[in-house]
């Protein structure tokens, strides 16, 4: 990996010439360039020529390769503090500028998790310190994540808490959460949750039906995911809460979500490149690096996601980076923890979905920057003047075999390992600084 060449790139004007520039907000694409002046988008579009720079700009030719804006990615986990054994913020935010990633949401579940204004404090100022990306924390919606007491929204949005989620786990009761609705509320706060009825799918390894029973596996039901976001789209009803069902993975949760959409309900929602880009089958022999929360699914609900997701039904595409060591996945599969890495590779597989035609590269990139930034009430995730230089450059046909050694995760359990790919991210900025740079 390779930062900018020298500290005054970010304070010096910048032009990246030559570029397919795709603007995801209004869905386009044109060729041309981006001026950077202050960390600021300043000018873009034909324009942007060499011979119209300002002295002394430094200059990049892109070479016909995409730029746009960097993608924000709002479901991973950094690691810090506590877990420094799988993931740290400085090697989550190398794999995140490599892969593109320019806005990394950090989950709460830590040791101690993100419940104290205190944590939100570290949190921020350990990103400023060793991160290459910007790092948003996700503060829990409950204190120590028990699911009883509620946390205190407003004292952790105050401290730069960006949305509240209790992790990968759900919280069961429905008068806490209606309770944390109703508080999430008065703070227009951003409640993000990840909808299974822990009392179904318990024990459940993978996709409940016929391919669990020929592997001998527990199963996970559909029914398990969907009963519980039925219950918090009518809470979310009652309270007129902004909620997001952060991971999505089968069509009766489409459903439930397109009707409440249509209800005129605050309600968005968002899946895993990994439901999106594999099915059940791609656990083959027992393959631990394919066991997920929620499991991968059946080839009909992958398509059906993907659809949506074409559609505009899916909001959000996330990583749902879960980077796990040796011991946790080199288990038999029933005893081996969820979860796969994949801030450096979400970018290259979402672009398996643009080679087969099942989407176009803007509504891809809508799902993984300018959507999200909606979503949130943030300045990135736009290719326009005033816009802050979030950008990165890559060759959406450059092709290569994933090697997981290469990767900046601390944990390699990559799904895509050794598979064949397209997709060289070339350059990443933030705020107008070369962060990653191919080469």
């Amino acid at each position: 990996m390779k930062h900018a060449p020298t500290g005054a790139i970010a304070h010096q004007p910048l032009a990246l010439t030559n570029a397919r520039l795709i603007d995801p907000v209004r869905q386009s694409e044109e060729r041309g360039g981006v001026l950077i002046i202050d960390g600021i988008i300043r000018d873009l579009g034909p324009p942007v020529v060499a011979a119209s720079l300002p002295p002394h700009a430094h200059i990049i030719d892109c070479a016909g390769d995409v730029v746009a804006p960097g993608l924000i990615d709002m479901c991973a986990f950094v690691g810090e503090p506590g877990a420094e054994h799988r993931e740290t913020i400085a090697t989550a935010t190398a794999a995140g500028a490599a892969g593109g990633v320019t806005t990394i949401l950090a989950r709460p579940d830590t040791n101690p998790p993100i419940d104290e204004p205190a944590v939100v404090d570290f949190l921020l100022r350990r990103a400023r310190d060793t991160g290459l990306v910007r790092v948003l924390p996700v503060a829990a919606l409950t204190r120590g994540l028990q699911g009883a007491e509620i946390a205190e929204i407003g004292l952790l949005k105050e401290a730069g808490a960006v949305a509240f989620s209790d992790g990968p786990q759900s919280l069961r009761n429905a008068r806490v959460m209606r309770r944390v609705m109703a508080y999430a509320k008065d703070f227009d706060a951003l409640i993000m949750h990840v909808a299974q009825d822990p009392d179904l799918a318990t024990d459940g390894v993978m996709n409940e039906g016929e391919l669990a029973t020929r592997l001998g596996l527990p199963g996970v039901p559909r029914e398990a995911e969907t009963i519980m976001l039925d219950r918090d789209i009518r809470l979310v009803a009652l309270t007129r809460a902004r909620y997001h069902a952060t991971l999505v993975s089968t069509t009766l949760s489409l459903e439930a979500i397109r009707a409440a959409k249509a209800a005129g309900l605050p309600i968005t929602c968002g899946t895993s490149i990994n439901h999106l880009a594999l099915n059940e089958n791609d656990i083959g022999d027992y393959r631990t690096f394919l066991k997920l929360a929620p499991p991968l699914r059946r080839e009909e609900e992958r398509q059906a996601l993907v659809e949506a997701l074409a559609e505009g039904l899916i909001d959000v595409v996330v990583s749902d980076h879960n980077p796990q060591d040796v011991e946790t996945k080199r288990l038999p599969f029933t005893e081996a923890e969820p979860g796969a890495i994949g801030l450096e590779t979400m970018l290259s597989a979402g672009l398996r979905l643009v080679h087969a035609g099942e989407i176009s590269l803007p509504r891809l990139l809508a799902s993984m920057s300018s959507r999200p930034a909606e979503i949130l009430g943030l300045p990135q995730g736009r290719l326009e003047i005033g816009a802050p230089a979030d950008l990165i450059r890559f060759d959406p046909d450059e092709p290569f075999v994933l090697d997981p050694s290469t990767l900046h995760s601390r944990c390699k359990n990559t799904p895509f390992d050794e598979a064949k790919m397209q997709g060289r991210v070339k350059l990443t900025m933030v705020g107008g600084e070369l962060v990653w740079r191919e080469g």
